[in-house]
């Protein structure tokens, strides 16, 4: 998130305050001057992913097309672009994207890869109609695609060569970006790089998922923020999961104001219950546009005193599948999932009420 940016050079990052400025607090800011940039955020998605073999994945479109990515490999190169509605950079290179498709069709597939995060099937179609966007959009709703291809940020752009390895991973459409899309383009047709037995098995099989009432959880222990493990599964006491983005606050509170309301008012009903010695509570962080440091900067800003987890990969909001902050999650002292909440409903005072009414 462009609140959560860093560490650039000076003009750069000059340039991008200022056109963000509306958007951010003061406090936001001056944590913008501490946190990964982007375009760093992508590079570090990408160390494990240049020079292997793209998963074959299979994806279906919004309008329901069917683009089979195992069957280009070795004919096309590949370009997908993550991206999400709210996004402001992402938006300043829609045109970027719309013209790449336009001009460089018939040797490159171009496809807009929407994160789901935070974002709808109808916020995706009217953002689609308003821009007058004509390429291929499908919807990562599951987020088995941002886990595929190791989304930390948006955008996020994956161009793979002809040979089906993945050749370059960013953030920026600037020169690097086209000078990537030119060499994908230009190589000679090869046949598809062959994906490992682990890594093509992992991209045909589904995430595990607790995520309905009733589903019972395994016995999952994660690290909080300060290094201690934390139990999720049948703990003998109820636990409440606090789904969060550290951004989102700041982020939304002029382009998406009801957004950052429901955040804020979740935060703060759970803060008013926190002290609560017979619920245990875990605020679970997105980590997209996230880093450690952004976290802990969340937690002195707003003085929250529940444990935080960074879910740095994604792993527990695919889990669970959660696509909207701030969602909340009752799990009951045996492991099994009692209740959930999802936005407005998750941010009143009666909303926690009702939540916590199955914790008995």
């Amino acid at each position: 998130m462009t609140q959560a940016r860093a560490r650039r050079p000076r003009a750069a990052a000059s340039r991008l305050l200022a056109l963000l400025a509306p958007l951010l607090t003061a406090t936001a800011l001056a944590a913008a001057a501490e946190s990964p940039s982007g375009q760093q955020r992508a590079a570090d998605a990408g160390r494990a992913l240049i020079g292997t073999a793209a998963p074959p994945l299979v994806l279906t479109t919004i309008d329901g097309q069917r683009i089979d990515l195992g069957q280009l490999y070795g004919h096309k190169a590949v370009y997908l672009k993550f991206w999400a509605t709210w996004c402001v950079p992402c938006r300043e290179q829609m045109p970027h994207l719309e013209q790449t498709f336009r001009t460089e069709g018939a040797d490159l597939e171009v496809i807009a890869i929407n994160t789901g995060f935070n974002d709808t099937l109808a916020d995706v179609r009217d953002y689609r109609q308003r821009l007058g966007l004509t390429m291929p959009i499908v919807l990562d709703d599951d987020g088995r695609l941002g886990a595929a291809f190791n989304l930390r940020v948006t955008p996020q752009h994956i161009v793979i060569g002809r040979d089906g390895r993945i050749l370059y991973v960013g953030h920026l459409a600037d020169a690097p970006l086209n000078e990537a899309l030119r060499t994908a383009r230009a190589a000679a047709p090869a046949g598809p790089a062959a994906a490992s037995p682990a890594a093509a098995h992992a991209a045909a099989q589904p995430a595990a998922t607790y995520y309905r009432v009733g589903d019972r959880l395994p016995e999952l222990t994660v690290s909080t923020l300060d290094g201690s493990p934390f139990l999720l599964g049948a703990a003998g006491k109820p636990t409440v999961l606090a789904f969060l983005s550290p951004w989102c606050e700041s982020y939304f509170a002029d382009s998406r104001p009801h957004l950052a309301a429901d955040c804020r008012g979740a935060r703060e009903q759970v803060q008013a219950r926190a002290g609560d010695g017979e619920v245990r509570w875990l605020g679970v962080a997105s980590g997209l546009w996230a880093s450690a440091e952004d976290l802990r900067s969340y937690r002195e800003q707003y003085r929250v005193t529940i444990p935080l987890t960074l879910d740095e990969s994604g792993r527990l909001f695919r889990e669970f599948r959660v696509t909207t902050v701030p969602t909340l999650l009752l799990i009951d002292g045996r492991g099994h999932i009692v209740r959930r909440l999802t936005g407005a409903a998750a941010a009143t005072p009666q909303g926690l009420r009702t939540l916590l009414a199955g914790a008995g």
